[in-house]
């Protein structure tokens, strides 16, 4: 199952406006949330866009016992001026 109540694998994608955002966020996010290691960075060019300037990045959180909270995250990302996709 694939669902936010506390049951199933959920992965968590955050949207950071750069790689520091996105390094800092990594690290803090791993210690507030008691990750086992810090989440996966992605850098996710924008469509047509060649220079690192204009691109986004994620950070990958695995939830595999559905346990974090979506509210909590979207407050988390906005700290770094970012945000949670929808899964």
């Amino acid at each position: 199952m694939n669902e936010e109540n506390g049951v199933g694998h959920v992965t968590h994608v955050l949207v950071l406006p750069d790689r520091g955002a996105a390094e800092e966020a990594a690290e803090a996010l791993a210690g507030r949330f008691g990750l086992p290691e810090e989440p996966q960075l992605v850098r996710d060019a924008l469509a047509g866009e060649d220079d690192a300037e204009d691109a986004q990045w994620l950070v990958v959180v695995e939830d595999p016992d559905g346990e974090f909270s979506a509210a909590e995250l979207d407050e988390f990302a906005a700290e770094w001026d970012g945000w949670r996709e929808e899964p």
